[in-house]
Formats: structure tokens, C-alpha cells, sequence
């Protein structure tokens, strides 16, 4: 499983948008959008066609199916250390969507809002699109480590909300249970809200424990959301699904009202919530086989940028992106142009527009692919200077 003989590149060259490879040109290969270039397995696909079997397409509860609700609620009590059950689980059309959801909900224009940085753009687009002032807390880039002492003198009266990436993208790092211990004490010493964008636990590497932030403490379960989705683990992006997960059934009742999901105003697909309860109940055994292929491309890219002279490599914990650093003088938006225009190999530069100030000098590749397609295209850049 998982080499080039199970992808299906003409399917991609019409469907795998978003950087990839139905907007790129013939001969360019693209280790961009973390998306993966496998198909979904084979229990989703039976899933969602034995749903729509006898014709019906109705509506659902509002906050989501009963399966999905249990299915997301398990599958955090039992790989990631939670508590939840299922009405602490709300229904939403992607991870992208819930952080917005959140930030709305937590955030009145003028306050403020601690991110990483780098980190993924969405958290500042989100936190801008609800009128929020942003204040950059930095991470190293390589090892994701967090600046403590930075991040508590960015706390201000108008301070309402800490978000967090766990695991990291574009890091890669899995914050241990002391780290979200110390990251909940502030928020509770502050009364801060804390969002924790969960969407990379799954694929995690080496056996590394993962812990749901809401599990590490009691003051951790209070103001806080966790954000989840499917795209990754499952390759199911283009249904657009995701969930939100609060332990305090009263506060996530009040979210669920305020952002219109308790109407047909809002809401997410049936037949999305399907196939997320379906990836989480039969899928596990593809997701294993994935995540092994996942690990053994991740040591791949490490040992060929290790010795290209040209990047230099982190050490990924999760998530099948990885982080190098440049080597040769050139911005990120420079080395970016230059392996399109002389490798034909698209990457994603680590400018400000993606990732945050904290990311220049660096690019992100993207490895969920086959080994095939990720030598050819490392040798592409490394041979391309």
C-alpha cells in the first residue's frame, strides 16, 4: 500500500485543488497543502454509499448525528487522554470553521489574542476576521519550544484568548502534558480562554503520547475548546468536517446556540458526519498502514535533507509536514520560486503570509505522498542549485 501504484494521478489533476495538483502546470510535482495524495479507504467509501442507499438525504440534529457525537467522543477517550461524552461533542464543517466559531465567540473586537509564532496562518486569519489584535508569542523553529516568559508579559487586560497548535504545524512538535500543565495554569491565573487546534493528533510518530489539552488538569477543562477534524488523518477533505469539543456542556450549549447551530442556518452534512463516524469506527486499520508509511517518509526526508548541504531538516514528532531550514542565503520566497522555476517542485515558502515573521528562512514540504513521488521531488530541489 501506498506507493505510486495506488495513486491515482489523473483523479488529483482533476480534484486535489487548494496548491496541488489540479492548479499547478504538467511535470511540476506538489509537496504543498498537507493533503494527502491517497484515496480514501475503502471502508469510507462503503460507508457513505451504504448511507445513501435507500434514497434519504434528511436533515440531522442540528449539533450532529448521535454516531458521529459518540464515535469523536471516543476516539478521544480512548488515544488522547479525554473525557468527553458525546453531547460535549458539536458537529462543524471543518477544523478551519470551528477555530473561526471560536474565536467569535470568545473574542469582541479590541481584544486580544496569543498565537505561535510561526504557526498556521489560519490562526491569525481567524482571529482577524472577528476584528481581534493579534500578539505574536514565540516558538522555536526547529523544536517547538515554547517562549514562557514571553508569553506571560504578553498578557494585557484586553488579553481574552491563548490558541494553541498541538500537534504543531509547522513545527511538528507534540506539547507534553507538563507544557499544557503550565499553558492552562496561565490561562486560569488570568481567566483567559484557551483554544487548542487538534486536527494533527492522529498521526503521531514514535509512539509519543498525545494528550487532549481539556484531560492535563482541572484548570485546563475550564474555557477551553478543542477543535478536530478529518481531513488529514482520512484524506476526506472535500467533505468539509470537523468538530468541537468543550467538557463544560453548559458553555458548549451556549457556543452551539450563539453560532446559529441550533437551526437549519447552520450545520454540517450528514453524509459527512458518515464518513467521519465510519473512518473512526472500521478505518483504523488503513489509518495504521498509513500512519507506518507516514513515519518511514518522514525518516526519509530527514536523512535526504540532512545531507543535501541545502536545508536543515527538524525532526518532525507529528504531522507530515517538515520545516527546514535554508541553507544558502535565500529568503523562503526566493528558495520557494527558485525549485518551482528550476526543480519543478512546488513548496510552501515560510513567509509571513503562511506561517507568521517567525517562519522566514524556513520552507514547509509536505510528505504525504508516495516514497516515489517524495525522492523524486527532494532530489528535484537539491539538484536544483
Amino acid at each position: 500500500m501506498f506507493t505510486n501504484n495506488d495513486i491515482n494521478f489523473e483523479a488529483l489533476k482533476r480534484k486535489a485543488y487548494n496548491g496541488r495538483w489540479a492548479t499547478l502546470e504538467e511535470g511540476i510535482i506538489p509537496l504543498t497543502a498537507a493533503d494527502p495524495d491517497f484515496r480514501m479507504s475503502k471502508e469510507i467509501e462503503n460507508g457513505i454509499i451504504e448511507y445513501i442507499k435507500d434514497g434519504y438525504l434528511s436533515y440531522g440534529p442540528f449539533s450532529g448525528l448521535p454516531e458521529f457525537k459518540k464515535s469523536v467522543a471516543e476516539h478521544f477517550n480512548t488515544g488522547k487522554k479525554g473525557s468527553f461524552v458525546p453531547e460535549n461533542v458539536l458537529a462543524v464543517n471543518s477544523a478551519a470553521m470551528g477555530m473561526y466559531m471560536v474565536a467569535r465567540y470568545v473574542l469582541n473586537p479590541g481584544d486580544e489574542a496569543i498565537i505561535f509564532d510561526p504557526v498556521d496562518f489560519l490562526f491569525k486569519k481567524t482571529v482577524d476576521s472577528v476584528g481581534g489584535n493579534i500578539k505574536l508569542c514565540a516558538v522555536d523553529s526547529k523544536t517547538g519550544d515554547i517562549d514562557f516568559e514571553m508569553l506571560v508579559s504578553l498578557i494585557s487586560p484586553k488579553t481574552k484568548l491563548i490558541s494553541i497548535c498541538n500537534p504543531h504545524n509547522p513545527v511538528g512538535r507534540v506539547y507534553s502534558k507538563e507544557i499544557l500543565q503550565k499553558i492552562a495554569d496561565i490561562a486560569a491565573a488570568h481567566d483567559l480562554w484557551v483554544m487548542s487546534d487538534e486536527i494533527w493528533s492522529d498521526i503521531v510518530y514514535d509512539k509519543t503520547e498525545f494528550n487532549t489539552y481539556s484531560s492535563v488538569s482541572e484548570n485546563a477543562k475550564k474555557k477551553s475548546f478543542t477543535v478536530f477534524g478529518f481531513s488529514k488523518s482520512f484524506g476526506i477533505a472535500g467533505l468539509r468536517i470537523g468538530a468541537v469539543l468543550c467538557n463544560d456542556q453548559e458553555l458548549l450549549d451556549d457556543f452551539t446556540e450563539k453560532s446559529m447551530f441550533n437551526s437549519t442556518i447552520e450545520g454540517v452534512s450528514t453524509l459527512s458526519q458518515i464518513a467521519a463516524s465510519v473512518a473512526i469506527d472500521k478505518a483504523k486499520p488503513w489509518f495504521n498502514d498509513f500512519l507506518a508509511h507516514l513515519q518511514n517518509n518522514r525518516d526519509l526526508a530527514y536523512s535526504m535533507l540532512s545531507n543535501s548541504g541545502i536545508l536543515i531538516p527538524n525532526h518532525p514528532e507529528a504531522t507530515f509536514v517538515i520545516f527546514p531550514k535554508i541553507n544558502n542565503g535565500m529568503s523562503s520566497d526566493e528558495f520557494a520560486q527558485h525549485v518551482l522555476k528550476e526543480g519543478k517542485v512546488a513548496i510552501v515558502p515560510g513567509s509571513e503570509r503562511w506561517f507568521g515573521k517567525g517562519a522566514e528562512g524556513h520552507v514547509r514540504i509536505c510528505f504525504s505522498t508516495s516514497q516515489e513521488i517524495l525522492s523524486e521531488g527532494l532530489n528535484r530541489i537539491i539538484n536544483s542549485f
